[in-house]
């Protein structure tokens, strides 16, 4: 819950000014929606279009190859997607990609969760350098992103700092150096609080009330680009060792008999925790056996070692949000029971 700003309706909000001109929204444009209204980046993204005369086509739920047809159908020149969004698009064979004519499109815009690189990579190479990412929060710290070309130039980045006073501290809240993982925390420039919870309200901010974070772990290269690695609640300590489940999720989301995966730790007599893979089959494939041996296989060949899944489990359908991120808590309590994590 944040304070209203003390602005007219009849008057724009300044972030939507900001946000017309950085991704190209004008007068005639279609804007293709398939994520739900009820969240705030499609809704605005929805609000925005209708107050630039443009035309909304909204999907009342996500079907890759119906994304296709209705891009071909209503000449779409604009979208917001969810990296799970791409990675279903992507499993779509060549036959049914090379189906629909998607040259109307001119920004393809993306949020809300992480996007592997090699999923971003094979869109751009499918779209062209039309896929534009950023960085934020509903509860409104601060505000990065990128175009094709920066991420291009500097890969798996979620943009510059646009809107925001971005601070990368370590746990004593020191600054850490440029490549070094820390928590990302902002200067509060609007006080927010969570409503009816004043403890997650007190852990969002820091001792002194100057700073909030949502809890992400990254980094920020020598030209200021920002990298997330995880959220702190999914690191994984094994043997002592700190493993953000992050990368092995965003290869694993990469092989073609995966269509969603999620890591996290699960506990372990001897390590604390070790790494567990859940992961949903694409249609048609059958779980089991051989196909865990072979996705910790597939992960050996491109992780360290600890960061490898020691088993693997499947599921037909992970719980994700229809916003696009994964409810990895959900999976995660199962196998904890009453035992209490160290990092939760």
């Amino acid at each position: 819950m944040r304070p209203l700003p003390e602005q007219p309706p009849s008057q724009n909000l300044p972030l939507f000014d900001f946000l017309t001109k950085l991704w190209h929204y004008r007068e005639g444009m279609v804007y293709l929606s398939p994520a739900p209204l009820y969240h705030s980046a499609p809704q605005a993204a929805v609000n925005l279009t209708i107050r630039m005369g443009g035309t909304v086509v909204i999907m009342e739920n996500f079907d890759p190859e119906r994304y296709l047809q209705l891009v071909e159908k209503w000449g779409i020149t604009h979208s917001q997607l969810v990296p799970t969004m791409f990675s279903r698009l992507l499993k779509l064979s060549e036959e049914v990609r090379s189906r629909y004519d998607l040259s109307t499109l001119e920004i393809a815009i993306h949020a809300a969760a992480p996007c592997p690189a090699l999923v971003k990579d094979d869109m751009i190479k499918w779209w062209g350098p039309i896929i534009h990412e950023y960085y934020g929060a509903t509860e409104g710290l601060g505000f990065t992103a990128c175009n094709s070309e920066e991420w291009l130039a500097h890969r798996g980045t979620v943009g510059k700092v646009l809107l925001g006073d971005l601070h990368i501290l370590d746990e004593n809240m020191q600054p850490c150096p440029k490549g070094t993982p820390g928590t990302v925390w902002f200067k509060t420039a609007t006080p927010f609080e969570y409503f009816n919870d004043p403890v997650k309200t007190s852990e969002a901010r820091s001792a002194d009330g100057s700073m909030s974070t949502v809890g992400d772990v990254g980094y920020v290269d020598e030209d200021n680009f920002l990298y997330l690695t995880d959220r702190a609640t999914f690191m994984i300590i094994s043997g002592g060792v700190n493993i953000y489940p992050q990368e092995c999720e965003n290869l694993l989301i990469t092989h073609p008999k995966v269509a969603d995966a999620a890591v996290f730790g699960v506990p372990n007599v001897d390590l604390g925790e070790e790494v567990k893979a859940v992961v949903q089959p694409i249609d048609g494939i059958a779980p089991g056996p051989e196909l865990a041996e072979e996705l910790i296989a597939f992960c050996a060949s491109s992780l360290s070692r600890q960061k490898v899944p020691r088993s693997v489990d499947f599921e037909a359908e992970l719980p994700r949000l229809p916003t696009g991120k994964l409810y990895k808590r959900l999976l995660r309590d199962r196998y904890w029971g009453n035992k209490t994590s160290r990092i939760v």
